[in-house]
């Protein structure tokens, strides 16, 4: 095929763009695509999804994972950003209780509408919202709907809550710890943000190879290619009649086997796709 295809994980640190985080990446992979799934904000550090060759062509599906968070919120002052890199635009003098904070938090589970950052990189009209918001023209965010499945107290120390959240693709933290401090008669912002998990995936899978990552998303079946179609199978050519067995039908992906050793990765739908080699 002649395209390298590989997953790898890595931590981001803090002060750095995502963009940017994957230079290493790509000067050792030149010539192959580099790709990630989910943007980390330059202030926040943790997992990242990275992509290499043909294995770019997973991001939808990698994209769509829920996230784990842990998050510190600030309240008493709001800024542009929503993080500590931005403009304070508002103040406030009242500071919430741990036994208020407990009481709200229950009500931000489940499925609901949020409104994104004006500082994001979703398109408006065309454009990024942060160059128009830079820009300081006028710019309204459409609410979208996000799902929480858990919000816990990591701890509250001097007007700073801590936090843990499980949350649906698309939620900015963010956005959250706005939320939480306006229903609290408050304000605030994020002063610190690190991702934990990415779907199946947390820190501690660091260093796993592409096979170990693969298989953990429970997405990938093991199918045995006849022997005799290698040629065909190299050359990607529709493969569905070669298939002599196929463990789970309904995966969407599958690793493809001859001879019971394994070969490589594939796509399947209406034609069987051959990605790449192992």
């Amino acid at each position: 095929m002649g395209s390298e295809f590989s997953l790898l994980l890595l931590d981001k640190k803090e002060g750095v763009t995502s963009f940017s985080s994957l230079y290493p990446v790509k000067k050792e992979h030149k010539g192959e695509k580099v790709g990630h799934a989910g943007t980390l904000d330059k202030f926040a550090s943790g997992l990242m999804v990275v992509f290499i060759g043909t294995a770019t062509r997973l991001n939808p599906v990698f994209s769509s994972f829920g996230k784990k968070y842990r998050g510190r919120l600030a309240f008493g002052t709001e800024t542009d950003t929503l993080d500590p890199e931005g403009t304070v635009v508002k103040e406030s003098d009242y500071i919430p209780t741990l036994k208020e904070i407990e009481e709200v938090l229950p009500s931000f589970i489940g499925k609901q509408l949020q409104t994104p950052p004006l500082y994001s990189a979703l398109h408006v009209d065309g454009k990024r919202a942060y160059q128009i918001a830079r820009k300081g023209e006028e710019l309204e965010m459409k609410p979208r709907e996000i799902e929480i499945s858990s919000l816990d107290i990591v701890s509250y120390t001097d007007g700073v809550l801590e936090f843990e959240t499980k949350v649906s693709k698309g939620t900015y933290i963010r956005s959250l710890a706005r939320d939480i401090a306006y229903r609290l008669n408050s304000c605030g912002h994020l002063v610190g943000l690190r991702r934990l998990e990415v779907g199946p995936y947390t820190l501690d899978d660091i260093g796993k190879d592409t096979y170990y990552l693969l298989d953990k998303t429970n997405l990938f079946s093991t199918v045995e290619m006849d022997v005799k179609e290698r040629k065909s199978v190299d050359n990607g050519a529709q493969l569905s009649k070669h298939i002599i067995s196929d463990t789970a039908p309904s995966k969407p992906y599958c690793f493809v086997t001859m001879d019971n050793k394994p070969y490589g990765i594939g796509e399947k739908g209406e034609k069987f796709k051959f990605l790449a080699r192992f």
